[in-house]
């Protein structure tokens, strides 16, 4: 997986490519562990992600919970696949998804 971070002022876009899986899960999260500080904006852009396992889901979910409290997180250009993921899981009714 490749992580592409921007960050403009106090908001941080992510954008993943590849798979975000039991494998990659752990680098994800130790970068988010840094670069939150001071973030009041979340972007992740997925466009480029092709897959999403449990342990991605988790690192996701830690994110929203940091950003629930110093700002907001947004998901954008999840694919048809990612989406079905998140509604399978009912991810959709706790991750801002566009």
């Amino acid at each position: 997986m490749t992580i592409n971070k921007q960050l403009d002022g106090s908001k941080l876009n992510i954008a993943l490519e590849g798979r975000l899986d039991t494998n990659t899960a752990p680098e994800l999260e130790a970068e988010l562990r840094t670069a939150l500080d001071g973030v009041t904006e979340l972007v992740f852009d997925l466009k480029d992600l092709a897959y999403v396992s449990s342990a991605g889901l988790r690192v996701l979910l830690s994110a929203q919970k940091v950003m629930n409290k110093q700002g907001s997180m947004v998901i954008r250009n999840a694919n048809d696949d990612l989406k079905e993921i998140f509604d399978v899981t009912g991810f959709n009714d706790i991750l801002t998804i566009e």
